[in-house]
């Protein structure tokens, strides 16, 4: 055996969390190495959250210059250049690896590039990149090792070598037919990108709706934007069988309402979850569980079974985002200086980045009716946003719980132009435990996005006017996009939908 390297922490993967707890012990004093596989900076700058937002809005220049007529623009032709798209995200991406690379340099962390596994308790084996095998120890370990796509067992499905959203993200070509597997966040988001660049698209969802776990609102909307976009879209859709090579020809074998389906395409993306990188990383040796699937079993300080070895990320079964990452990095971070920092109620806020834009923070319907929750709900067309109609980009909606017995927020949903920074208006609303009157009653900039907080929630009253008033029954109120108004009993989550329910944004 080699000889053994030892260091104060040793950081298993370069993710969000774990680069920035190497980066923050180092420059603290003490000595730190990271490992990492390939990737400097993990997914994100590289494969993932960056790279896919830069191939997105290029997707979306695309839209706008199609759509040039309607700006006042006259365009003698348009042609996609994936090259050219290729190169604009390459610089970028390789900026963001200088940038990375500078910040180990600063911060004196040592970057080990290589395949590390665990060889003993607090003990890590490593196949050098370069060659040769070196072994370190460590009194603390943070194991930051990620998610892959996952790739569902189908007969002849691997075999047809389909794209991830890595190999989609890297395309020189515009596929003639793109078929995308899952109607989730990364397929959404692809599906509609590549088919702004001239391909012809197909979305198999196997769920009742697009965005499954979003309210039927949102998916009735997700669809309609596609529909409208030319992209085919089959809900209720299993995927049995795969003929064919991804790139070349392939076969799609689907059963569909009742129906034996097969799609001739040209590629295939899958998009149907992520798998957590934990196999082949010699957990049982250093005595860290994991659960059924796969994911770090960690307590709500991030702490895994083994002492002083900490999860971080998507790995240890945190939601799937880069900034829910870095809250881990800054609970680890803080504990480690004798702070109690945990995961309980964490108020995660999420973004798709479609066009337009779907976020989200809070509870949304479905959810507060699973907890049993008592709400009334404010929402209007996003077309009364004036802000949207200088962009002419009218579609969507906007949506806010409301907490019944209070005033309290209880969750926000946004579909439309510049649904994000609105969203984010709200959130920090909520974070100061503020009622929903600040947001009603506040002087915002006109003409902007966060403008129509005070519209969506002009005539919803508080409860402290109920009890003023004493109206006949609590009241929500619904925007209509001819200004009318529609009010409805609350909803109570608990058997008593039909009560003012929604009729469904009028987009």
């Amino acid at each position: 055996m080699s000889a053994i390297d030892r260091y104060d922490l040793v950081v298993l993967g370069s993710g969000e969390a774990g680069k920035y707890l190497a980066w923050t012990l180092s420059t603290a004093g003490h000595r730190t190495a990271l490992v990492e596989r390939s990737m400097v900076g993990g997914s994100c700058p590289n494969v993932a959250c960056l790279p896919s937002k830069n191939i997105i809005h290029s997707a979306k220049v695309a839209s706008l210059a199609r759509r040039g007529t309607e700006f006042g623009l006259e365009l003698s032709s348009l042609a996609t250049n994936m090259a050219g798209v290729q190169d604009r995200k390459r610089r970028m991406v390789d900026a963001l690896i200088k940038v990375h690379l500078d910040r180990y340099e600063v911060s004196g962390a040592e970057l080990i590039m290589g395949y590390g596994r665990f060889v003993a308790p607090k003990t890590i084996g490593i196949t050098l990149n370069a060659g040769g095998e070196r072994v370190i120890t460590a009194d603390r370990i943070v194991l930051s090792l990620g998610t892959r796509a996952s790739v569902p067992t189908v007969p002849g499905l691997a075999d047809a070598s389909p794209m991830t959203h890595v190999q989609a993200l890297d395309l020189e070509r515009v596929p003639p037919h793109l078929v995308v597997i899952g109607g989730g966040y990364v397929g959404l988001e692809l599906a509609q990108a590549i088919r702004r660049f001239g391909s012809r698209l197909t979305v198999i969802e196997r769920g009742p709706q697009l965005a499954s776990r979003e309210d039927p609102d949102v998916g009735a909307a997700l669809l309609e934007l596609f529909r409208d976009e030319g992209i085919e879209v089959m809900l209720n859709a299993t995927l049995t069988a795969v003929e064919g090579r991804s790139g070349e020809r392939v076969r799609v074998h689907v059963e569909h309402a009742e129906t034996a389906h097969v799609i001739e395409a040209t590629d295939l993306l899958i998009a149907a979850g992520r798998t957590p990188n934990t196999d082949g990383i010699g957990l049982e040796l250093a005595g860290v569980e994991i659960d059924a699937r796969g994911n770090i079993v960690v307590n709500e300080r991030l702490e895994t079974t083994a002492p002083d070895v900490w999860a971080v990320g998507d790995c240890a079964g945190s939601p799937q985002f880069t900034h829910v990452a870095y809250d881990d990095f800054r609970i680890v971070r803080d504990n480690l200086g004798g702070g109690h920092r945990t995961t309980r109620e964490r108020l995660v806020p999420y973004c798709m980045f479609t066009d337009p834009e779907l976020a989200c923070v809070g509870l949304n319907e479905t959810e507060a009716k699973r907890r049993g929750l008592s709400y009334r709900v404010a929402k209007m067309p996003m077309a009364a946003v004036l802000r949207t109609r200088t962009l002419s980009e009218p579609r969507g909606f906007i949506k806010m719980l409301i907490e019944e017995a209070s005033d309290r927020i209880l969750g926000f949903s946004a579909f439309g132009a510049e649904a994000s920074e609105l969203m984010a208006t709200v959130q920090t609303a909520m974070l100061g435990h503020l009622p929903f009157t600040v947001l009603r009653d506040a002087l915002f900039t006109h003409p902007t996005a966060a403008e129509g907080l005070t519209v969506l929630l002009a005539d919803v009253t508080s409860r402290e006017q109920n009890r003023t008033t004493r109206p006949s029954a609590p009241q929500e109120v619904e925007r209509t996009r001819g200004g009318k108004q529609r009010r409805a009993l609350p909803h109570t989550g608990r058997g008593t939908e039909d009560a003012g329910s929604s009729s469904g944004s009028d987009h």
